[in-house]
């Protein structure tokens, strides 16, 4: 639903947690989707709020401190440090506090869970929750460690790994599969191993905890999913639906660790536990509004509870949350249980606003797998801005967000991206423009300033009014992919408009009539550059401001609103200089320079974007010959076939090829292929491909399938 100018809009980023440097996986998940919904908010004047910070407790961390030898607090403060300056580079509204308009219209502020103020906060929560009811001690059973010397060192879930009781899928961890979803308790998992220490026995003993009573919510949070049922996506209406159908039980929010919130209960019980990281996390999202309300506003004459117009119920808020699919749990469940159960205790004056929206992204993949700081297995982003333009990949991953299925990073889609669509159409249209005006001055005067702009050509003028209305329609419901091609629609009709309107043909003509044919049509174009450089700001904050410059305007493109985005026409009287918005990218040179960045850096350290295996993984890989019984297109992907394999003994496999751009139908049926026999099946844009061909890539666009040089049967071996 379409929101007002008087709204209070919440955006709220999953915090990442502060183990290591963000990675490309972070960035398509949460970090920009946020941003730019923040971005646009503020450019359709609303009182927004934008809250965040970095996760910083839990065992990895001490983890990590052990092997560094530094302190956790010494590990997070570099870690939070360096996270906040990389979103800050990609161009992300973390430093920006208010705006002339003052602190009612709201800000952000990237916090952190270490602070002083966040732990007395969520200390408070904790005591409010026990005084309800909704807390009670349990003994539980927990996975740990037992040393030489007795010395028993519990286990974090996710430092278990094991098999699903539910699914029987492998690498399952200690209280949830992210393969099925299912949750359990610790002595259901099959075959539990540490991943700390595989070779150490994990043991199961018995220890006291608070637990959070999520089944006495169970019915308010159905009826909650069930008013939500048209908001949510479908992989966040369907992993709600599964826990709710699996039963909600109450969830422990205590563990045995002495880094994180301490518990303002019974010392001589509690004093070495801390809060769990996960109840801890979630309520960052309120205590980061009353620490941003205490600290920043304040400071700027606002009332210390400030924060309340955007938390206290009031009936004019609403409320996004960014993440990736793996949280979605944690948002739809555990965090508003947790406001339910504040609510519920509480005064209507008092009342905390439920979200409107989870936006939960499903995985951009490397190379298939999965983005991963513990595995090295990714493109970081500090690395990455060091050495290309950050609007570059916020366009590359907004146009390929994994909004509806999981989308795959490669360094030659992002290429392809960058050279054909944004600079090939987008900045190519800029660069006629303006390169045309420039051509037709005299003196460096501007000769277009007696001329109408879009008002002399209604059809182009409705065109843009039409692609500024859709935008903002997508833009609505967080359709931030489909918002971005209707904007990139413009550039695309712009040039269109040019070559039918020719203006190049009348530049030098000594007739006004005639001279006219090309000041008129190049004053319209010059009219739509500036709607294209509000429309673009929350995707390309960078470039949108260069080409507000480029075209003379005054002040900031964001700071204009995208309701009025064709209203004013201005011109300068003497024209700017004019720059390329963006550098062409070589894709031989960027495999080149990530390849020798790596050996520089440390023979032994995989490149970003690739995870080097050991021999006898590589040995398990089972690589066979088949023969190729038909092709089809894929009805959900333009690069895809489906091809179905014959692999002997009357089998069939079907596996999902991108040969699209490289081989005909006709050219691979009834070809012998190579293909591998053991990979596990995963569904590729809604269908299920359970192999994979090998093909050879030269690096320059020329893909070449592997045969075998002679007739052989299906399903033999390749060795």
């Amino acid at each position: 639903m379409e929101g007002s100018p008087e709204e209070y809009v919440s955006i709220f980023m999953a915090w990442p947690y502060a183990n290591g440097p963000l990675h490309l996986g972070h960035v398509a998940g949460n970090c920009l989707p946020a941003d730019i919904q923040y971005k646009y908010e503020r450019m359709r004047g609303r009182r927004v709020l934008m809250l965040s910070g970095s996760d910083e407790h839990g065992t990895p961390i001490t983890v990590t401190a052990d092997e560094s030898g530094k302190s956790p607090q010494s590990v997070v403060d570099e870690n939070h440090q360096a996270i906040f300056e990389s979103l800050v580079k990609l161009g992300c509204s973390w430093n920006q506090t208010a705006d002339e308009r003052g602190v009612d219209y709201g800000g952000a502020l990237y916090g952190r869970t270490s602070d002083p103020r966040h732990h007395e906060l969520v200390q408070e929560i904790l005591l409010e929750l026990h005084g309800n009811g909704y807390l009670i001690q349990e003994t539980m059973e927990q996975f740990c460690t037992v040393g030489e010397g007795g010395e028993v060192r519990f286990l974090p879930d996710r430092y278990v790994q094991g098999i699903c009781p539910a699914c029987s899928a492998e690498g399952a961890r200690g209280d949830q599969c992210d393969a099925c979803g299912a949750t359990y308790e610790a002595n259901e998992l099959r075959e539990p191993v540490s991943k700390l220490n595989p070779d150490v026995p994990v043991e199961i003993r018995e220890t006291e905890h608070l637990f959070f009573r999520l089944d006495l919510l169970q019915p308010e949070l159905e009826a909650h999913a069930a008013d939500r049922k048209s908001t949510w996506k479908p992989n966040v209406r369907s992993m709600t639906k599964n826990w709710l159908n699996m039963g909600l039980r109450p969830r422990a929010i205590t563990r045995d660790i002495e880094w994180g919130v301490r518990i303002p209960l019974d010392d001589q019980i509690w004093g070495k536990k801390r809060v769990y990281v996960w109840f801890d996390a979630v309520q960052g999202y309120l205590t980061c509004a009353r620490i941003w309300s205490e600290r920043i506003a304040q400071s700027s004459g606002a009332e210390g509870e400030a924060w309340r117009k955007w938390w206290v119920e009031n009936g004019n808020q609403r409320h996004i949350y960014f993440m990736g699919k793996d949280n979605i749990p944690f948002h739809t469940i555990i965090w508003p249980g947790i406001l339910m159960a504040l609510n519920n205790a509480r005064g209507d004056n008092d009342r905390l606003h439920l979200e409107d929206n989870v936006a939960s992204n499903e995985y951009l993949m490397l190379s298939g797998d999965q983005f991963s700081t513990s595995r090295k297995h990714a493109v970081w982003l500090p690395t990455f801005l060091e050495r290309y333009d950050p609007d570059t990949i916020r366009y590359h991953l907004t146009v390929n967000m994994p909004e509806l299925h999981d989308t795959d990073f490669t360094w030659r889609e992002y290429v392809d991206k960058v050279n054909n669509e944004l600079i090939g159409t987008y900045a190519n249209y800029v660069n006629r423009v303006l390169t045309l005006v420039s051509k037709a001055s005299v003196d460096g005067k501007n000769p277009i300033l007696d001329y109408p702009g879009l008002e002399a050509y209604p059809d182009f003028m409705q065109f843009i009014q039409g692609k500024v209305t859709s935008s903002i329609e997508s833009m609505e419901r967080q359709r931030f992919k489909e918002a971005l091609r209707r904007v990139m629609d413009i550039a695309q009709e712009g040039n269109g408009f040019l070559q039918r309107a020719e203006p190049w043909k009348y530049l030098k003509a000594d007739e006004p009539e005639e001279r006219e044919k090309a000041l008129r049509p190049l004053s319209a174009a010059w009219h739509s550059l500036r709607v294209l450089s509000i429309l673009t700001h929350p995707f390309m904050p960078f470039q949108s401001q260069r080409l507000w410059e480029m075209i003379g305007e005054a002040g900031k493109s964001s700071e204009e609103t995208w309701d009025d985005a064709l209203n004013t026409d201005n011109r300068p009287e003497i024209l700017p200089d004019v720059e390329p918005l963006f550098s062409r990218l070589d894709l031989d040179e960027i495999l080149k320079r990530e390849i020798e960045s790596d050996k520089v850096k440390n023979q032994n350290e995989p490149v970003e974007g690739v995870a080097y295996i050991d021999f006898d993984t590589f040995a398990s890989v089972e690589l066979r010959i088949g023969v190729v019984e038909s092709v089809e297109d894929h009805p959900n992907a333009d690069r895809l076939y489906v091809v179905k394999i014959n692999e002997g003994d009357d089998q069939t496999r079907t596996v999902c090829a991108g040969l699209k751009d490289h081989y005909t139908k006709d050219e691979l049926d009834g070809t012998h292929v190579v293909f591998v026999a053991n990979l596990e099946p995963r569904k590729l844009r809604g269908v299920m491909s359970e192999g994979m061909l090998l093909a050879a890539d030269d690096g320059s666009g020329s893909v070449r399938l592997i045969r075998p040089d002679g007739h052989i049967k299906p399903g033999s071996s390749v060795r």
